[in-house]
């Protein structure tokens, strides 16, 4: 039987990506629901060409556009925040693809997760809010998660087959993002065009943004801090330019499984959506006669501190991951606007989370008032 989709984010990076998958293998594969943000010029032509029964554009200013855009179409139009959170609540739906940016994809995936639903991760930040809770739902439901992240795709292809086994040490991947050996003075004068030039990856603007400032490394810390219930000091970050080692694990006899592949997000989104399955794909393949090494450092923490503000968020747990998730948010999205200077990110982030109260053991209306406090708190903060 087909598989039923459901793409939250489906005009974004990881979401066109998605359907490029799911149109190679049309037999796997039906569309049920895709979302957007904004762009409802995108989600019109991508609805006219899948088909989905629903569409949804979480801004509601752009509902009358994209109605009228499908109006000669049998496609449900539907509009804002919270019928993205219960479009996931179809019976019709097998998975749900999460790959909308940022903190707006906590709600809709726990309510996938409530509602029984396989979740396909592929936001991150879903984790680092809310991390504990997120788990205890998938568990309590039967929902399984499957990571989408690449790095996260491969721990869990490394542990398949590895019950039992205890984990020593995740090794989590790095490329090193644009920025990888740059010294203090480059980045106070780093440009946003600069930072957005990725050297292997092909990503949103924000997620980008955090590759280049070792945030996304942070984030996935604490994302598989939750995914592999390992604590943090069980996780080891290695800076590999290369980009074809995507990540993998040591275990107690000291034997270490790896996963590799090209830098392609098609390949661990084809994984999720076809689990346990592997599909055939006409994706680039490694030529290990070309290639010229495989090399790792270690992170930089002196330039690139927003790792290590991550790693003492993760050790602290409770709310604080929710702060620095937000206080990041609004750093990222300053920086692209061109308000705060590339290192100021970091300076932001600390800011926020020293004039934030802690809360232990937080609550979803904790974190939902954490991350609406946080935002605002970084907001005001001005240099």
């Amino acid at each position: 039987m087909k598989r039923r989709i459901a793409i939250l984010g489906s005009t974004g990076s990881i979401g066109t990506q998605a359907l490029d998958v799911m149109e190679q293998h049309p037999e796997k594969f039906e569309t049920e629901i895709l979302t957007a943000a904004n762009n409802w010029q995108l989600l019109a032509k991508q609805a006219i060409k899948f088909k989905p029964n629903c569409v949804v554009i979480a801004n509601e200013n752009h509902y009358i556009d994209l109605k009228e855009a499908l109006k000669d179409y049998p496609i449900k139009v539907y509009a804002g925040a919270d019928s993205l959170k219960h479009v996931v609540e179809y019976d019709s739906i097998d998975i749900v693809l999460t790959a909308v940016v940022g903190y707006s994809g906590l709600i809709p995936t726990l309510n996938a997760l409530e509602h029984h639903k396989m979740v396909a991760l592929a936001n991150k930040e879903t984790l680092v809010a809310a991390g504990e809770l997120v788990i205890q739902t998938s568990r309590q439901n039967n929902a399984p998660i499957i990571p989408v992240d690449s790095e996260h795709s491969a721990i869990f292809q490394c542990l398949m087959g590895e019950q039992g086994n205890d984990i020593e040490k995740i090794l989590l991947t790095a490329s090193g993002g644009p920025f990888r050996g740059k010294n203090r003075e480059f980045l106070e004068k780093a440009t946003k065009e600069q930072a957005l030039k990725h050297p292997n990856w092909h990503m949103g603007a924000k997620v980008t943004i955090d590759s280049a400032s070792l945030m996304n490394k942070g984030l996935e810390t604490i994302e598989a801090m939750h995914l592999f219930s390992v604590p943090v000091e069980k996780i080891e970050v290695l800076i590999h330019p290369q980009s074809l080692i995507h990540s993998g694990v040591q275990f107690e006899d000291g034997s270490v499984k790896v996963q590799m592949g090209m830098p392609d997000m098609r390949l661990p989104i084809q994984y999720a959506l076809g689990f346990p399955c592997r599909l055939k794909s006409n994706f680039p393949k490694i030529d290990f006669f070309s290639l010229n090494g495989l090399t790792f450092e270690k992170p930089d923490l002196n330039n690139f501190p927003n790792l290590a503000i991550a790693m003492h968020a993760a050790k602290q747990g409770g709310n604080m991951p929710c702060t620095m998730n937000a206080a990041n948010e609004v750093a990222v999205k300053k920086f692209l606007d061109g308000n705060i200077g590339f290192l100021q990110m970091s300076n932001l982030i600390e800011k926020t989370i020293n004039k934030m109260s802690f809360i232990a053991n937080p609550t979803l209306n904790d974190i939902i008032e954490t991350h609406k406090q946080a935002t605002e708190l970084a907001e005001t903060i001005n240099y």
